[in-house]
């Protein structure tokens, strides 16, 4: 049988081969109880780091979160070494992603005795939910990203011209807003005055910064109903690049000497078939090349 990439060596005693599989290998029952087991202990420990970060809290229960804290970084230190101990190529390990990020996790909690302030860092053993893909099996899902990722591709020279005429509507509304409020309404400079435009574009509308003049508002109303087209053409443009992109595989299928059943979207091979064998709808003349 092939060994797996980063499995134990051949002839290693059979602890560490069983160690190995219960900390790499979700197949097997008490593999998939450890993993969950280290997701909840990092969910446990993201929200420890969390709560602490809250005043109140950390002046009621900061010696508590302290221990609890060092508690769960024990555990994962004890972990990561046994991650180390168990594959093939230790070095190997440590530099691959997931290498890294448990390493990084763990880090920042031995910084803080050197550095003060590192201590909130520990917020990036987050990261290590990653292995929830691995745990329940969810790597198809990959696909459906490469879908997304193609579409994102696809309309990224759309949406970047689209973003430019943005920027160079804001500046232009943000100078004139500047002419006509001036410095005694709040717009102190031009830079002032295209923050206001992208706060007002974006319908974010902080309110920190408003017109007052007659002329001012008209404009600013001009600038909200451009708003709601900055929201829906980026939106609409990757849509129909998504919409092109999963169909695409389909198109794709359809080669010579085959059929598409339109109906159900069935791709017949068999040139001589004139009805779908999914659905019994006719088929149309086999495509040919």
């Amino acid at each position: 049988m092939k060994q797996k990439a980063g499995a134990a060596e051949p002839g290693v005693s059979p602890g560490r081969q069983k160690l190995y599989e219960v900390i790499f290998e979700s197949d097997t029952p008490s593999g998939k109880f450890f993993d969950v087991a280290l997701l909840i202990g990092i969910f446990f420990s993201v929200l420890l780091v969390t709560l602490e970060s809250v005043r109140e809290i950390r002046e009621a229960y900061g010696p508590f979160l302290y221990f609890a804290e060092w508690v769960v970084t024990a555990l994962f230190t004890v972990e990561y070494v046994l991650r180390l101990y168990c594959v093939r190529s230790p070095a190997k390990y440590a530099r691959s992603f997931f290498g890294l990020v448990d390493l990084i996790s763990i880090l920042p909690a031995y910084l803080e005795l050197f550095v003060e302030g590192t201590h909130f860092l520990i917020i990036v053993r987050v990261l290590r939910l990653l292995r929830v893909f691995r745990i329940f099996k969810l790597a198809h899902f990959l696909k459906e990203g490469d879908i997304l990722m193609s579409a994102i591709r696809a309309s990224r020279p759309k949406i970047t011209v689209f973003l430019a005429a943005v920027c160079t509507a804001a500046i232009v509304m943000g100078t004139l807003m500047y002419l006509i409020e001036g410095e005694e309404n709040g717009f102190t400079s031009i830079p002032r005055g295209i923050y206001w435009a992208i706060v007002t574009l974006t319908t974010v509308g902080y309110g920190d910064v408003t017109p007052h003049t007659t002329l001012g508002h008209l404009l600013a109303t001009l600038v909200m109903i451009l708003g709601y087209g900055v929201l829906a053409v980026p939106t609409g443009i990757f849509s129909v690049e998504l919409t092109h992109a999963v169909h695409a595989p389909t198109r794709l299928e359809v080669t010579a000497g085959t059929s598409r059943c339109e109906s159900c979207g069935h791709v017949e091979t068999d040139a001589t078939a004139k009805f779908c064998r999914h659905c019994g709808q006719g088929l149309s003349e086999p495509v040919v090349h």
